[in-house]
């Protein structure tokens, strides 16, 4: 028999490829994880408002565990990817619903970045004793990051706000934002791990006892801890009550047009004005002590449009109390984003300018960039607003009434600092007509319950469009109105000035929680170079 050089090379590639199931199996070992890291994104996503199951951020954060153990930190950071996109790209979709999807896509794209690399944090600490909580502590640090870059943060998305109807909501009250969705994390962290140890013991494997202990505290604790909070939940007026009312004026049109036809946003909120003052008359409902309007509701400069001063001159009047307008106005070249009381017989009297404002909606970074991009986007924001300076609570016949204009709910310290200088009730005064019959509304309505329980105060959401609601010191919503309808509520409400340890304790928390992460990172990097000189040695 003669063999060829030829025979000798085709017997070689035969034996050097891979068989076709192999291939296959290779194929499956990738798609596998990146499809489940994907789904547990979605199902995070689905834990949040308008749904009410909360619980699904457990599994969520269980399965995402899953599918981490074990990888390098290369495939941690295209599984974490993966995640973020998941729960991001269908949380934020509202962000395109005028502009397109250009910016919606943008944004979860930059935003799942911040996932990816809390993710491959997480792979570094999950070989640690107690991982669930240095890998909490890791995600509540990414959280933390994300609400402050790039161009001052975006901290929609936190754990903590799909939270407004879980049994983990007053924990709020304890830690704020951040031991809220440490919590959550902890305890679906906790879940996986609690059910791995179990799969090990059913096999035979032997499970060291500080090992499970750690396991079941990591899903016990924070439950335990919730319910221990409870006590610092209440809805009992400290400092008296207040009869307040909420007006919704509606817009001739939802979507950015609505801003072309700013006289008409003007009139309706005044004439829903009017027919609270009819009904006020005729002892249909209670006198309100003041009235809040939302914000937008006079993009018409009341400081020097004479027309419109004259709208809310007279429907002030025509209540008989204080009104808080929602105005734009523009004070030596600045354009403002303002908040004004108007008194019935004097006037304008204390302001508010909104600080938080928001990039790409309310004043552009990058112009020239964003330009180039689309011309249309930059001619949606011709002039940028100007941020105030000043914590917002305005002094209405004794009562201190904290506001924080509609972005700025989502930022811890622009509703801190509203209690910590007086406030004894919140008002978030907000235009969602922008972003149409979106989820947007109601996931800013589960912040406003979230910032309720944190700082145990009355919270009012008077919006354009809706939704508009009174929520309760306890997180509870109870008057709120559909959307896109004209429509009025008035409620009595607890006044109240306690401090809850969320408030006195302000960032601590945080800070304390970004402490343990570095540690655990820390430690987990320390421990893979002793490891590596130990074999080399």
């Amino acid at each position: 028999m003669t063999v060829t050089a030829t025979s000798l090379d085709q017997s070689d590639q035969l034996t050097s490829q891979p068989a076709p199931g192999a291939r296959g199996n290779r194929l499956m070992r990738r798609l596998v994880p990146a499809a489940a890291s994907a789904l547990c994104g979605v199902l995070l996503y689905l834990s949040f408002p308008p749904r009410t199951v909360w619980w699904l951020a457990l599994p969520a954060f269980a399965g995402f565990a899953w599918v981490l153990r074990g990888r390098t930190w290369k495939a941690a950071l295209g599984l974490g990817y993966l995640f973020g996109l998941g729960f991001l790209l269908p949380l934020l979709v509202w962000t395109g619903v005028e502009v397109g999807p250009g910016p919606w896509l943008a944004l979860a794209a930059i935003e799942a970045v911040f996932v990816a690399l809390v993710a491959v944090g997480t792979t570094a600490v999950s070989r640690l004793p107690a991982w669930p909580v240095w890998a909490a502590a890791v995600w509540t640090a990414g959280e933390a990051v994300r609400a402050r870059v790039p161009f001052r943060g975006f901290p929609w998305g936190k754990i903590a706000f799909g939270q407004a109807d879980g049994v983990f909501l007053p924990l709020a009250a304890v830690g704020g934002t951040p031991v809220l969705s440490f919590a959550v994390v902890l305890c679906g962290f906790g879940l996986y791990e609690a059910v791995r140890l179990i799969a090990e013991r059913r096999s035979g494997r032997a499970v060291r006892r500080a090992t499970a202990a750690a396991a079941l505290l990591s899903v016990a604790a924070p439950v335990a801890g919730a319910l221990a909070a409870r006590s610092l939940v209440s809805d009992k007026a400290e400092d008296g009550t207040a009869t307040v009312a909420v007006i919704q004026g509606n817009v001739p049109r939802s979507g950015l047009e609505f801003s072309a036809q700013r006289r008409a946003v003007l009139d309706y909120h005044a004439r829903e004005t009017l027919k609270l003052a009819a009904a006020v008359k005729a002892g249909k409902v209670a006198k309100p002590d003041y009235v809040l309007w939302p914000e937008n509701s006079s993009d018409i400069d009341p400081f020097t449009n004479a027309d419109a001063a004259a709208v809310i001159d007279s429907a002030a009047k025509a209540v008989g109390v204080p009104i808080s307008v929602g105005g734009v106005v523009e004070k030596d070249g600045r354009l403002l984003n303002e908040q004004i009381l108007w008194d019935p017989a004097k006037g304008p009297t204390q302001t508010y300018d909104k600080r938080q404002i928001q990039p790409f909606g309310e004043y552009l970074p990058l112009r020239g960039l964003v330009g180039a991009i689309n011309k249309n986007w930059t001619s949606m924001v011709r002039q940028d607003f100007s941020r105030g300076g000043k914590a917002g609570v305005f002094d209405i016949e004794g009562t201190k009434v904290g506001l924080a204009t509609c972005y700025e709910a989502a930022f811890d310290w622009a509703v801190r600092d509203t209690v910590t200088h007086g406030a004894e009730m919140i008002s978030v005064p907000s235009n969602n007509a922008t972003f149409d019959r979106s989820e947007m509304t109601y996931q800013q309505l589960a912040m406003s319950r979230v910032r309720a329980v944190e700082h145990s105060r009355t919270v009012t959401v008077p919006v354009t469009s809706g939704v508009s609601a009174f929520i309760m010191p306890d997180g509870r919503i109870t008057q709120k109105t559909g959307m896109f309808v004209p429509a009025y509520l008035v409620q009595k409400v607890p006044l109240r000035t306690s401090k809850t340890p969320a408030t006195q304790l302000g960032v601590l928390p945080e800070i304390a929680l970004l402490l343990v992460a570095a540690g655990g990172i820390g430690w987990a990097i320390g421990s893979g170079v002793r490891g590596r000189r130990a074999g080399g040695a």
